[in-house]
C-alpha cells in the first residue's frame, strides 16, 4: 500500500531483482539520512561506498593503498586523505592493511550561528566524541 501522494513500490524487473549472494554488503540508510554523505567530499564518499561493497559481515577489508586508488580512479593522495577524513569522522578504523566500516553513530549538529548552547550540551557533545 503506498503512502498517500507518493507511488506505489512495484518490482520493474521481477527476473533481475537484488540479491546478496557470495558478499554481504549493505549501505545503511542513515549515511543518506542523517547528512554523512552531504558533510563528506565526493572523495570520501567514493571511498566509503567502496569499502562497503568489498566488506565482510562485520565491515572488515584488506584492500591495499594502490588497489583501491587504481580501482576507484583516485590519486593515492587522494585516497589517503578520504581514508584520513573518514577515520577522522569515526566511519571507519584502518590500521594498514585492514580497513573496518563502523556502525553509524548519528551524525553530529551542524553547528549553530547566533544561538547559546548549553553546558550541558557541549558535555554531552564532548563525552559522545570521546566515545568514538
Amino acid at each position: 500500500m503506498a503512502l498517500p501522494g507518493l507511488p506505489e513500490k512495484r518490482l520493474l524487473d521481477k527476473a533481475r531483482v537484488r540479491r546478496i549472494k557470495d558478499g554481504f554488503s549493505w549501505i545503511d540508510r542513515r549515511f543518506i539520512r542523517d547528512g554523512w554523505a552531504e558533510r563528506l567530499s565526493r572523495e570520501a564518499v567514493l571511498v566509503y561506498l567502496f569499502l562497503v561493497a568489498v566488506a565482510d559481515k562485520d565491515g572488515l577489508s584488506f584492500w591495499g593503498d594502490v588497489r583501491v586508488a587504481g580501482t576507484l580512479k583516485l590519486p593515492l593522495a587522494q585516497l589517503v586523505r578520504a581514508r584520513d577524513e573518514l577515520v577522522r569522522e569515526g566511519l571507519v578504523a584502518y590500521e594498514r592493511p585492514l580497513y573496518q566500516v563502523l556502525d553509524l553513530t548519528p551524525a553530529p549538529a551542524p553547528p549553530r550561528e547566533g544561538v547559546a548552547t548549553s553546558v550541558a550540551e557541549i558535555l554531552r557533545q564532548l563525552a559522545a566524541h570521546k566515545e568514538r
